[in-house]
């Protein structure tokens, strides 16, 4: 029945569009809020051509790389964030220790600040182009009692994805963006190639890179290239696959880990992503009071443990410690073992008691990055080649 309340349309994907956590908000908020689920691809679309239709944009920074240039969104003003001084360094600065290098790629700080040419930049202002929150490192993950001996005793490498011992056992994820960067990483690290930056490459090396997938693909490497997480999900457990690039969403949400595969730590270093809120330029009056509300409410401490319980972090991480055990904290951020079994978003079983979290803990983890997710200079034509690669799948 209508409730004579307004809705706050929130467009994104299922990562972290989740009835959940709307079901939690709506009642925390006293406000009607409707998930709007599309792929990468398509919420992307919508978003730049489309700013009418929603409210608020869940997604990742690289893809600011499209909305902010469109028009599409707003600046959001941080003196309306009532703990923005609680997110932590890492998508203001780039890093989390401040010794530490700045990755590859599009890391969150180099867009988060609108500057005072209406550009974005990492110089710290008034205003931001997306409220940082999820975000967390993917590799692949591979069946421990099926990886061939030789491989069992080398640190584990993204180049296993292109080992001749993994022939016919390897998949990759289909998105272009993140697909091409785990494929550099991976020509990179079997020494097939030398990419200086995987997150940005020139059209002589998009030509490169395509070459040398398709040739790997025409001599029986890959299984498929995932476009979903139920596609995904099946190769791993039908044992089509035993190592495929994965997002810890699919890993988790699917008791990989209860299965016996292992989310990889390899040696090159992770993939790095970071997502937030951005808010649609349409959005006014007392709709974007509603907007902020929302927008607060991601801070509040409770939508982070349920977003750790998926092996993702907040930005906020002290608020988010509230919300877990003594023991979830211990396994999902320090990297201990679990000194008890602990369950999942769905209050299932997840992480059996002794399990420890691979890559180690929170510092450990977002400070082993190869690059973060990125938007391509030549992104249109790297599109366009990349649909040649997996055109037959």
């Amino acid at each position: 029945m209508p409730t004579g309340k307004t809705t706050l349309r929130v467009l994104g994907t299922s990562v972290t569009l989740i009835d959940k956590i709307r079901e939690q908000a709506q009642k925390d908020l006293n406000i009607d809020i409707e998930f709007i689920v599309r792929s990468v691809q398509d919420a992307q679309r919508i978003a730049v051509m489309q700013p009418e239709s929603y409210d608020i944009y869940d997604q990742w920074f690289h893809n600011v790389d499209f909305v902010w240039p469109a028009q599409s969104i707003q600046p959001i003003d941080v003196d309306r964030i009532d703990q923005w001084d609680l997110v932590n360094s890492l998508p203001k600065t780039g890093r989390v220790l401040p010794s530490q290098p700045l990755a590859q790629g599009s890391e969150p700080s180099g867009r988060l600040y609108v500057q005072h040419d209406g550009s974005l930049g990492s110089t710290p202002s008034k205003q931001i182009s997306m409220l940082p929150l999820a975000h967390n490192v993917d590799s692949f993950a591979y069946n421990e009692a099926l990886l061939p001996p030789e491989l069992r005793e080398q640190e584990e490498s993204w180049q296993w994805l292109l080992a001749p011992q993994m022939k016919g056992k390897a998949a990759f994820q289909n998105d272009a963006a993140m697909g091409t960067i785990d494929a550099a990483i991976a020509i990179n690290a079997s020494g097939l190639a030398e990419f200086k930056d995987p997150s940005n490459l020139a059209l002589a090396e998009i030509d490169l890179l395509i070459h040398i997938l398709k040739t790997k693909r025409d001599a029986g490497q890959f299984v498929e290239f995932w476009k979903d997480h139920d596609q995904s999900i099946k190769l791993l457990k039908s044992k089509r696959s035993y190592i495929q690039s994965i997002w810890a969403p699919i890993y988790y949400r699917n008791h990989c880990n209860i299965a016996g595969f292992k989310m990889a730590s390899p040696k090159e270093g992770y993939r790095a992503w970071c997502g937030g809120l951005s808010v649609s330029k349409c959005a006014t009056g007392h709709k974007l009071d509603d907007v902020y509300k929302y927008l607060n409410w991601w801070l509040s401490g409770w939508p982070g443990s349920v977003i750790a319980r998926q092996g993702y972090y907040i930005s906020n991480t002290d608020s988010v410690k509230n919300y877990l055990s003594e023991e979830e904290w211990q396994f999902w951020y320090e990297g201990k073992p679990a000194l008890k079994d602990l369950n999942g978003i769905d209050d299932q079983p997840l992480i059996p008691k002794g399990s420890k979290r691979s890559g180690g803990s929170y510092e450990q983890r977002m400070s082993n990055i190869a690059v973060w997710n990125s938007v391509m200079d030549e992104h249109n034509y790297l599109v366009r080649k990349w649909r040649e690669l997996t055109k037959d799948e």
